[in-house]
């Protein structure tokens, strides 16, 4: 191969991997080796094209083999890979890639390390977070079907945000299409363990199942107006009280509800796009897809809250079923014009969550039982809208970009009621009853509201400095705005002369009558805001960064990519004063930190068949807007409460890597890798256990490192000389394995800063030589199938394993918090059919066809007490997509 061609490609490949332009259409090389041809010919990629940058250029598509051409370390999903995995978000496709696992709602952690060190981007830009308690966007919310591919880079370029722990995770949209098209979608699917089974719901409103509320869940008048006077509940009159408090009582939010025969899943989705060609080398094209899913789980759950000295303080069963309903929408136009290309893509998620839990209780320590019925509306939200071009100036390459994000997350009228029974022989000790006073009982509803903005922009220059070396220097800029606030409110029957009516059987009463209008007004319940002196915050974080790489290719066989990046970052959490006459409020944090973050990638090809790569870098973790600030948040999917901290700092690591990779053409490969993470202050999640709850909060430790071991391969496996039903199948196996160790490291005398400000010893929460909270020392995947080479035909039979990993750390002689993942078994079938003259596809699925349960517990020499363990069930579903 000319080291001219071979520099081309390379230096396209990792521009295409920046920001300015992510798999877009075009492709380059000025003249055509022979080899490359071969190549190229032996490489399936038909989702991917090389965009330019540099004046090398090709008319045509390229598709050589992207994991091979970069100068980094990366793994690429292609829609066709994605397809055989069969999953219906992209947070599922990309557990099956090497090191990379999937843990709560939709977080893909790389190489066993939490969301924190993950950088999720849509077409190489940035992308605000839905989710209150993180700053990560949870992938789960991505369905495949507007994915044209996936990439993931282990290694860093200074070209990516600074934040980078353990890898870049770019989402690149559906292009302009070559040709017309219109794809039309449908499926059903359900799960053994809630499918035509009993679960809990609530009837909320007309409109639930399109993810949309139809007005009901709208903030009263009388609590508007609240909102709007400044003024603290407690400075309301009683009867200003009993008026907003009627209007909280909606029986249609509250009243819970047993479903005999819970309904089966479905979906539906529309594809379509077309292209026109205008001028002598114009093309205009427009791209559009839509669905909506809406899908039921009910989880029978078992808790059980340990007391000090390691024994289980409280028995916990609950049920809870969950109703998601996802809607999404992406419309996207480009243009080509001679060398020159430009991008539009719009992009549309709602994601909403109706839930409804019932759970009991036994306290061993007061000889107590509980019962705690909840119901709750989550809706997030993403908007976005940006802009790429690409722009050939004679020798010189211009890329820019730019956009604008915006998620949203609303919980209205979540719902909180507590009823308690004694278990003794006094009078009602043997039934459940709330006193509605804090103690004996307990209801409330809470209105939350989270909005985060994302500006974006930057622009590279990329020149060919020599004939083997080229040069690009870029700026980025991002400013996040994040506001958030949650209004929590309790009723409290505080009248002592007519409480004893409560006790003869008023507190009987099912939650929606005790918060009944005549109840009000009789009993004259007040309410009260615990949670006043913490309602909102404002948060932010302004990046400007600007960087310079050099990539080349001396000698034949050598090639090297360093660059170096200047980030600076502003960014603030404060609270925000709600009310007129201010109150005590807990204190802000800012952090206003400069890194110089230098990289570099040397590979060498000893021959055609081997490269072999060595990496450097030092990247950056900041702490996520809500882990900043000492304010209660509860995450409804593992029912647990977390508080923040003021006083954390941002981790910096230094990352290596050293990596051979084998090539054999038509698909075949195989690598390995060794890596080495150095980490200084890491972010880690610590828990406490009291009051029948569990609560969790963050704190840095001292010191980690993280080191490991990826192996992955792929060997195609031509059948036809088996002959018969064979002649046209061939097998492609894909394999890949990931052992990770890694050890907080805490020295005699290293302190740190709990959420209070207060300096303790860093053994009090952190045990050294513990493994970092969400690694995993065994992740394996193992992907059989066995397809049709003349026409749509796959088997899949899909395994996947991920060892015990810690969620959060244990404090005092509590032990860590472990989840078990396990082994999981998936079957996809594929199939292409003719129906009424049209291309169709018809695929079957069978999830986790083995049952493994969910298993999250406490664990010592001798005992174990479960925290959130349930049976997941096996999920099969039916599909069929028709082609116009």
């Amino acid at each position: 191969m000319k080291i001219g061609n071979r520099f081309a490609i390379v230096l396209s490949l990792t521009t295409a991997l920046t920001f300015p332009a992510i798999f877009t259409t075009g492709a380059l090389a000025q003249e055509t080796d022979p080899q490359i041809a071969d190549e190229v010919e032996d490489e399936e990629y038909p989702d991917i094209s090389l965009p330019g940058a540099n004046t090398i250029i090709v008319t045509g598509r390229i598709n050589r083999d992207p994991t091979r051409s970069s100068s980094q370390v990366i793994s690429v999903l292609s829609s066709e890979q994605i397809a055989r995995t069969g999953e219906g978000d992209i947070a599922g496709a990309l557990s099956r890639v090497t090191g990379l696992s999937v843990q709560g709602q939709g977080f893909v952690f790389v190489r066993g390390l939490g969301d924190r060190y993950s950088l999720a981007l849509l077409n190489g830009s940035p992308l605000p977070s839905p989710q209150p308690l993180s700053r990560v966007v949870p992938l789960d919310i991505f369905p495949t079907g507007i994915i044209a591919s996936s990439l993931v880079q282990k290694t860093y370029s200074a070209n990516f945000p600074g934040e980078f722990g353990g890898g870049v995770i770019n989402l690149t949209t559906r292009a302009v299409p070559d040709e017309s098209f219109l794809s039309v979608g449908m499926g059903v699917s359900g799960n053994t363990e809630t499918t035509f089974h009993n679960g809990l719901s609530y009837y909320g409103s007309g409109t639930d199942w399109s993810a949309f509320d139809d007005g009901t869940r709208d903030i009263p008048p009388a609590l508007q107006d609240f909102f709007a006077s400044g003024e603290r509940i407690n400075d309301l009159s009683i009867e200003q009280q009993a008026a907003i408090g009627k209007q909280l009582g909606n029986p249609n939010l509250i009243l819970l509800q047993k479903i005999g025969d819970i309904p089966a899943n479905w979906s539906g989705s529309l594809t379509g796009g077309t292209a026109i060609d205008f001028g002598s080398d114009g093309r205009l094209g427009v791209i559009g897809t839509a669905s909506i899913s809406n899908e039921w789980r009910t989880r029978d759950i078992f808790k059980q809250l340990p007391l000090q000295n390691f024994s289980s303080g409280t028995d916990i069963n609950e049920i809870a079923t969950d109703n998601r309903i996802t809607v999404n929408g992406l419309l996207g136009f480009g243009a080509e014009f001679g060398e020159q290309q430009i991008r539009w893509t719009n992009l549309f998620i709602r994601d909403t969550l109706k839930q409804a839990r019932l759970a009991e209780g036994e306290d061993f320590v007061d000889d107590e039982s509980y019962q705690q019925q909840q119901t709750g509306w989550y809706e997030r939200q993403l908007i976005n809208s940006q802009f790429v071009g690409e722009f050939e100036l004679g020798r010189v390459s211009l890329d820019l970009r730019g956009g604008y994000a915006q998620t949203q997350r609303e919980a209205p009228y979540e719902y909180d009621f507590v009823y308690l029974r004694s278990n003794t022989t006094a009078f009602l000790g043997d039934q459940f009853v709330n006193q509605l006073d804090g103690q004996e009982g307990d209801a409330r509803v809470a209105f939350s509201n989270l909005e985060e903005e994302l500006w974006y922009g930057g622009a590279d220059i990329s020149v060919p400095l020599l004939d083997w070396m080229s040069g690009t220097v870029g700026y980025a800029y991002s400013d996040t705005t994040r506001y958030s606030e949650r209004r929590e409110f309790a009723f409290r029957n505080t009248d002592g002369t007519r409480s004893p009516e409560f006790r003869q059987g008023v507190g009987l009463l099912r939650p929606d009558l005790l918060l009944g209008d005549a109840i009000i007004d009789y009993f004259r319940l007040r309410l009260v805001e615990p949670g006043e002196n913490a309602a909102a915050f404002d948060a932010g974080l302004e990046v400007h960064a600007g960087y310079a790489m050099l990539r080349g290719e001396p000698a034949e066989g050598f090639s090297f990519d360093v660059g170096v990046r200047y980030e600076d970052a502003q960014q603030f959490v404060n609270p925000v004063e709600v009310f007129n006459t201010p109150i005590a409020i807990i204190s802000g944090t800012s952090l206003d930190n400069s890194y110089w973050l230098p990289s570099g990638t040397v590979t060498v090809t000893p021959f055609d068949d081997l490269q072999v790569r060595a990496h450097a870098s030092r990247t950056i973790a900041r702490p996520q807007f809500r882990e900043l600030i000492f304010l209660p948040y509860f995450d409804p999917e593992i029912s647990r409460s977390f508080e923040g901290n003021p006083f954390l700092v941002d981790s910096e690591l230094t990352n290596y890597e050293l990596r051979a990779e084998y090539y054999m053409g038509r698909g075949r490969s195989v690598s390995v890798a060794g890596f080495y993470k150095d980490i200084k202050n890491p972010i880690e999640v610590f828990s406490r256990f009291n009051d029948n709850a569990q609560t969790s909060s963050f704190a840095n430790a001292p010191r980690a490192t993280l080191m490991g071991v990826e192996v992955d391969g792929q060997y195609n496996f031509d059948l036809a000389d088996l002959g018969g039903l064979f002649s046209t199948k061939e097998l492609v196996v894909v394999a890949n394995y990931t052992y990770t160790t890694s050890d907080i490291s805490v020295k005699a005398g290293d302190t740190t800063l709990n959420q209070r400000g207060a300096v303790i010893q860093a053994s009090d929460l952190f045990r050294d030589g513990s493994q970092l909270t969400g690694q995993s020392d065994h992740i394996a995947n193992l992907q059989l199938t066995l397809e049709d080479t003349e026409r749509l035909q796959q088997f899949t039979a899909l395994v996947s394993y991920g060892s015990e990993r810690v969620t959060s750390r244990g404090s005092g002689a509590i032990p860590d918090v472990v989840e078990d993942p396990g082994i999981k078994v998936d079957l996809v079938v594929r199939q292409g059919l003719n129906l009424f003259g049209r291309d169709a596809e018809f695929k079957l699925e069978a999830r986790n066809i083995f049952g493994r349960i969910n298993e999250e517990f406490l664990a010592d020499a001798n005992n174990r007490l479960e925290i959130n363990t349930y049976k997941i069930g096996t999920s099969l579903s039916a599909s069929v997509s028709v082609d116009f």
